[in-house]
């Protein structure tokens, strides 16, 4: 993994990222979409992608077998997302390099990036992995969370395409995008045959939860034209969480939790209701946002220990509840009395993930750059364009 010397760089960047308010553009006012991340901030989380993408072990195997001959190694079973300890984790450290080689395309970092993606992103590797997917006894398999970050690596392709700026890198990114479109139909067809028989909305604050990958499916689907996608997404949201009322934060973290079951479903039904609409659904289902500046309502979670995968979860947390923080208040209308305590709680919990985000352990190093990235670089938020 990094040596000392890349380690002690990346907190001093990162202690950097995570200023004091009194720092940030905007001072105490500061809000998610004032906070500004350089490219050398954003490269000591493409450095944790670049050090796991191409790392088979150790490796967690989610595999379904039917017989003997399903037996495998990582690198067999999944020729292209092999790395990063999991499937999942490799998928989303693909969008990482992506999503930055994208942004700061000059910087020294993207032409690795460039490399790891042009390595794995292969008609070949992707048909063994589309093949994977779709075999006998597999219909779970990464259902909802691997699926929405591999829609996700597939917009942000798309997106990369068909942007201004480098035409041989936005060629690149469409010849990446059509090798992984095989793999990315298959994701959209499992997802598609899913929704109509999820009876209950899965509120866990790990992997299975539905609200967090309802939001970037939703996202992928606008950004691919994917319009009947999107339709099912909004359909069944309003069917699973419309009548949602009175959720008590005072359950929240569990001790493993890297995902904020109540705040994903605010962050997921803003993408879905008007603003007005959906000003009036947050006050009755988390009516406990104070009309203050207060961060102490929400207070950042606790990281025991660092080096054990599970209690590090935790620090992913506090980053997905910083950009769900921002994206809770992105879609209120202007002036609504909470913005100035959900814009204090964003960034004590962006602080405190951001400055854990070092890869000083790979239990947490493998997964929490894309974390940073995501929130760094406002992926998800409604003003986004880039």
């Amino acid at each position: 993994m990094n040596t000392a010397g890349v380690r002690i760089g990346a907190v001093v960047l990162l202690l950097a990222a995570a200023a004091p308010v009194s720092a940030m553009p905007g001072g105490a006012n500061a809000t998610g979409a004032e906070r500004t991340f350089s490219a050398d901030q954003a490269a000591v989380y493409v450095q944790l992608a670049l050090d796991c993408v191409e790392r088979e072990y150790p490796n967690q195997i989610a595999h379904v077998m039917q017989s003997d001959q399903d037996q495998g190694t990582p690198r067999s079973l999944h020729p292209a997302f092999y790395g990063c300890y999991d499937w999942h984790s490799s998928v989303h450290g693909h969008w990482l390099l992506a999503r930055f080689a994208r942004l700061h395309p000059e910087h020294p970092l993207a032409a690795d990036a460039r490399g790891a993606l042009a390595r794995h992103l292969r008609p070949e590797l992707i048909a063994d992995e589309t093949a994977y997917l779709l075999g006998e006894g597999r219909e779970p398999w990464q259902r909802p969370y691997g699926l929405a970050w591999l829609l996700q690596l597939a917009a942000e392709l798309r997106e990369w395409a068909a942007a201004a700026g480098n035409v041989e890198h936005a060629e690149a990114a469409a010849d990446w995008a059509a090798a992984l479109a095989p793999l990315e139909e298959a994701c959209v067809d499992r997802l598609a045959a899913w929704l109509p028989k999820l009876a209950y909305p899965i509120r866990t604050g790990e992997h299975s939860q539905t609200a967090f990958a309802f939001g970037l499916i939703l996202d992928y689907a606008r950004t691919a034209g994917q319009h009947d996608l999107a339709a099912l997404v909004e359909n069944t949201s309003r069917r699973l969480y419309a009548r949602d009322r009175g959720v008590d934060l005072a359950f929240e973290p569990s001790g493993q939790d890297f995902l904020s079951p109540a705040l994903a479903e605010a962050d997921f039904m803003r993408r879905v209701l008007a603003p007005n609409e959906f000003a009036a659904w947050l006050a009755a289902f988390l009516p406990e946002i104070p009309g203050d500046s207060y961060a102490g309502w929400l207070p950042v979670a606790i990281v025991t220990d660092r080096a054990d995968g599970k209690l590090a979860h935790l620090d992913g947390l506090n980053l997905s509840r910083a950009w769900m923080l921002d994206g809770v208040a992105a879609g209120l209308p202007p002036g609504d009395p909470r913005l100035p305590a959900l814009a204090a709680a964003a960034r004590a919990h962006a602080a405190a993930g951001l400055e854990a985000a070092t890869g000083e352990h790979y239990a947490g190093g493998h997964w929490l750059g894309t974390y940073a990235m995501y929130l760094s670089s406002r992926r998800g938020l409604p003003a986004n364009k880039s």
